[in-house]
């Protein structure tokens, strides 16, 4: 009960942003929750996806999930703290980010990957929150793509730029 998953709505519209982005690619769900984004995106073609999430039942429950859709083999489930995590130096393609929405973990999290620049060139961060929600400018290389609301989600998309020097 404590985990909020991203509306069908939300989903629906999110995936058909990215749609043509999700192929090969490695993802990073953090905050994971169910891990329904991470799992979405394993079955449209991502070649990975790594979970992060600290509750222990929510990790659970992403692990029966990945078994459930056959997934588990592209998948690493790690418990822990999501904002410390983003100090593994690992790189990633894409990042879902959906925290719960009363704290302040999103804009943490949003400066942290920009700052350890943890996404390959042209990867993708998708954050859900509030709509009434101020979150940090991006900071080159990354930029604001675009906004989406849905009542009272609004989806923000950044793009990391590529070596195009």
């Amino acid at each position: 009960m404590d985990t909020r998953p991203t509306t069908d709505k939300v989903k629906e519209g999110l995936f058909s942003v990215i749609q043509f982005d999700i192929e090969g690619r490695r993802v990073l769900d953090l905050f994971a929750g169910t891990g329904q984004l991470g799992i979405e995106a394993l079955s449209r073609g991502a070649a990975s996806a790594v979970f992060v999430e600290k509750r222990p039942d929510a990790l659970r429950l992403i692990r029966e999930n990945l078994q459930v859709c056959d997934l588990a083999e592209n998948a690493r489930v790690h418990a822990g703290d999501a904002l410390a995590y983003l100090q593994s130096g690992e790189k990633f393609d894409l990042i879902f980010l959906d925290p719960p929405y009363a704290s302040d973990l999103l804009e943490q999290a949003l400066e942290r990957i920009m700052a350890f620049d943890i996404c390959r060139a042209h990867g993708i961060i998708v954050a859900e929150s509030a709509a009434d929600k101020e979150l940090p400018p991006a900071q080159a290389p990354y930029r604001l793509y675009r906004e989406y609301r849905y009542g009272k989600i609004r989806l923000t998309i950044y793009h990391r730029d590529g070596n195009e020097e």
